[in-house]
């Protein structure tokens, strides 16, 4: 902890107490503090010699941002961030999270044959017609990261009914059981605020947001994939870079830039 901290609040400074302790925890994250753990609520309120409301609103405003996250049994950690996963290409989002040192893992919550008009309107076929559905968490480290939902094209996605999807890359199954990935494709990133039911999913802080990625992919100039991700925006963010190189991405933990898409 930072001595005497707490002299550094000025009441009568203009800016409210919240800012100024926010101010300072940016500052001392910055030069590198708090590698092992954030300080709790009952620590900054020491440190700062401020009410709890206070702190808790600055602490607010770092899990806001992505800055800190809370994990269940370690209390708040500072997010790890660095590696820029480009979205002018293909990103991986397996690739990412493995090449950043981290275990990538998924839950499959359905899997099977279903008619949805909508999904069935992005690859041009009549709005009856069965697609194969698959819904995963995804997970960092054992913990929820993301709700992927993936409508396939009957013939890529048939041959992926009874794949093992817990540890691998979906765009590898589809190579090596349908003959086909994707060699194109678009992406439309919004921010939403989750349901009750994602919140639960994705056991999310209560002023946590999302990031929404709606995904149409194709091969050879056929949609062979459509794909909703919603992402929890303490864990990633959309950066982009320039001038020289303009770079626009996912930040996903720690690690060199990612290459190849392979999921």
């Amino acid at each position: 902890m930072a001595e005497g901290a707490g002299d550094k609040l000025a009441a009568g400074s203009g800016r409210p107490l919240w800012q100024q302790v926010l101010d300072d925890l940016e500052r001392r994250l910055a030069e590198g503090e708090f590698t092992d753990r954030f300080p709790t609520d009952r620590e900054l309120v020491e440190t700062y010699g401020t009410s709890r409301h206070t702190v808790r609103e600055a602490v607010r405003h770092l899990k806001a941002r992505g800055i800190i996250a809370r994990e269940r049994g370690r209390g708040s950690q500072v997010t790890p961030t660095g590696l820029t996963q480009p979205m002018g290409a293909l990103y991986n989002l397996f690739s990412a999270v493995e090449e950043a040192g981290h275990a990538q893992q998924s839950r499959v919550l359905a899997r099977g044959l279903r008619v949805d008009a909508n999904a069935a309107e992005q690859f041009g076929f009549d709005p009856t017609t069965p697609l194969v559905h698959i819904e995963r968490v995804r997970l960092l480290d054992g913990e929820p990261l993301a709700l992927d939902t993936v409508w396939l094209a009957p013939d890529v996605g048939q041959p992926l009914l009874d794949a093992e999807l817990a540890r691998t890359s979906l765009y590898d199954e589809m190579a090596e059981r349908a003959g086909v990935r994707p060699d194109a494709g678009r992406e439309r990133v919004t921010a939403v605020m989750p349901t009750p039911e994602m919140r639960e999913v994705l056991a999310l802080d209560d002023d946590e947001a999302l990031l929404r990625i709606d995904r149409v992919t194709s091969q050879a100039g056929r949609v062979i994939e459509c794909r909703l991700t919603l992402l929890r925006s303490s864990r990633m963010a959309v950066v982009t870079q320039w001038p020289g190189e303009s770079i626009s991405g996912l930040v996903v933990g720690t690690g060199e830039d990612g290459d190849a898409p392979d999921e």
